[in-house]
């Protein structure tokens, strides 16, 4: 049976991705983000892909909407397999340079739209007895660096979350898997977040030197899918090859 997997931050990088390598398998999508015009090429895609897909333009800071697309899936498709948590940002800066609204918006986006996607999915998986949740932390989920105070906390916060809920679920025997996914250097729009200029050049340049393509993180994404259900990836770290740390 084709599994629906929901997408927030579908429209790029490794929410596109995952989508992509998905619809080859048949599956049926429910993709979220913010940019109508790359859902609706991306819809297209899947289709001509071999996999179904809908749509809803959303933001994942806003509960009501991340709900809404919970809804969404269980309206057309009747089931939730997978939801995928990938949306996220990463500016950089000094805990000096006192960049609030950086802070506020990645503990929005990073943490709490995590949150979001488990309190809108973990009923309709519970009721089914079968699901799994996919949240993408980071490398710099695992270590901190000059600059990445704010964003490796809010990485560090989805493992803890991640990790409590895989607990929960498994003291439940609601049958639910949770994996996280933490990726290094992966060429996907995130960049395009880092709003400090030094940090922005520094990043194009490691990443230009070292980053790999977004589908080899939605072909481990997959990998992780296509496991037997009675076993889990826990978490996953994919890094370049290339990458020392």
């Amino acid at each position: 049976m084709s599994k629906v997997i929901v997408i927030t931050g579908a429209s790029s990088g490794i929410g596109k991705a995952t989508a992509q390598i998905m619809a080859k398998d048949g599956a049926k999508l429910v993709l979220g983000a913010r940019r109508e015009n790359l859902l609706k090429d991306l819809v297209q895609e899947v289709e001509k892909l071999g996999g179904e897909a809908v749509y809803a333009v959303m933001d994942v800071t806003k509960i009501d909407q991340v709900e809404d697309l919970a809804k969404l899936a269980m309206d057309k498709f009747g089931r939730v397999d997978v939801w995928l948590n990938n949306a996220g940002i990463m500016p950089q800066s000094l805990l000096k340079q006192k960049k609030i609204e950086d802070w506020d918006a990645m503990i929005d986006i990073n943490i709490k739209g995590t949150l979001y996607g488990i309190g809108a999915a973990l009923p309709y998986m519970e009721k089914q007895k079968s699901g799994q949740f996919i949240n993408v932390s980071s490398i710099a989920g695992h270590m901190a660096h000059v600059g990445s105070a704010v964003y490796s906390a809010t990485k560090w916060a989805v493992r803890a979350i991640s990790e409590s809920l895989r607990e929960e679920v498994a003291q439940d025997g609601s049958n639910i898997r949770v994996t996280v996914i933490s990726p290094g250097a992966i060429n996907t729009e995130l960049l395009e977040s880092v709003t400090d200029k030094e940090f922005q050049s520094n990043f194009e340049d490691f990443y230009q030197n070292y980053g790999i393509s977004a589908d080899r993180v939605a072909l481990t994404i997959k990998q992780a899918v296509d496991l037997p259900e009675d076993a889990a990836w826990n978490e996953i770290v994919i890094r370049p090859t290339k990458q020392a740390m």
